[in-house]
């Protein structure tokens, strides 16, 4: 356990991810999300093979004992990335980020809907108060529906994002059903070449050919793609997750910096607001769940014949 560098190397891969998020925006009034999809995919892949070789899992990386789970997974997350980068072209991206926290929350309701993990109501209250958080990002956006069309478009920003989260969120409870036969290895690995294949079948729809600047920023984006994905595995074997996870709430801050000086994004007082709640929900369930994984680890203790 080095909990320093795990925290250090989550800090490193959120920084990573919210860096890729912004090219990614850069872009996205010109290059199609599928497109961006696939190069977020596929240029991933060179960072991440060099990764398994030099961890001597490249192998195991290519091995599979479970196909279809793995195509599963690769298409609720690719829809994800599909539909988060969409939103990217419509909201500010401290706004993006600030929804993009429901996945957790609904993480906890999914893994109860189809992996039959039980949930007490101390994290259904939590869940239950992250997601009302989720509404106050989301009002001004929503409410606005009917209004002109900027409205419109910010409105189906929101819907986009959210439904970004909704299958991140599904794509983690697909993710825990692999864990049992998959190697992170493969997981890593098999999301990187499905997303890049499911990519390709949005050719007929419209992709362009990026201008060197933007393919440098798209190419840039899958290659910091792949190293944060990198960084954020590797924090979670140095230290519990109920440790590393919290530090995740960190984008908020890097996102308003990036939006305020690149984008000239100036974040709302509603959004501040619903996004303080929707972490501060997030950071209870990560609490309660470290003081449940300590009391089991008392019971465990306790159950242990002592010599």
């Amino acid at each position: 356990m080095n909990t320093g560098l795990a925290i250090a190397m989550k800090l490193a891969s959120v920084a990573t991810f919210v860096a890729m998020s912004s090219l990614i925006k850069a872009v996205s009034g010109a290059v199609p999300p599928g497109e961006a999809v696939f190069f977020r995919s596929i240029f991933a892949l060179p960072v991440i093979v060099v990764w398994l070789a030099a961890r001597h899992e490249l192998t195991t990386g290519f091995s599979t004992d479970n196909p279809l789970g793995h195509l599963w997974r690769g298409l609720v997350g690719s829809l994800s990335m599909g539909l988060g980068f969409a939103g990217l072209a419509f909201l500010p991206l401290s706004e993006v980020q600030a929804i993009g926290y429901a996945a957790p929350l609904l993480v906890v309701i999914f893994a109860s809907m189809f992996l039959n993990e039980q949930v007490r109501l101390y994290r259904l209250t939590a869940v239950a108060l992250g997601l009302v958080g989720v509404l106050v990002v989301l009002s001004p956006r929503l409410t606005a529906l009917g209004g002109g069309e900027l409205d419109a478009t910010e409105a189906l920003g929101a819907v986009l994002v959210l439904g970004a989260a909704i299958c991140a969120a599904l794509a983690q409870v697909f993710v825990r059903k692999l864990v049992h036969t998959e190697t992170t290895s493969s997981i890593v690995f098999w999301f990187s070449i499905t997303a890049s294949c499911l990519a390709l079948t949005t050719l007929p729809f419209g992709w362009v050919v990026p201008t060197p600047a933007q393919a440098a920023m798209l190419v840039l984006a899958g290659l910091l793609g792949g190293v944060g994905q990198i960084l954020l595995t590797s924090s979670y074997r140095h230290a519990d997750a109920s440790v590393v996870a919290p530090f995740e709430y960190a984008s908020i801050l890097l996102a308003l910096a990036i939006g305020y000086v690149v984008f000239d994004e100036v974040p709302t007082a509603t959004m501040l607001g619903g996004a303080g709640i929707v972490i501060l929900a997030g950071v209870v369930i990560i609490w309660r769940e470290r003081q449940l994984g300590l009391e089991r680890a008392r019971a465990r203790k306790a159950m242990t014949p002592q010599g």
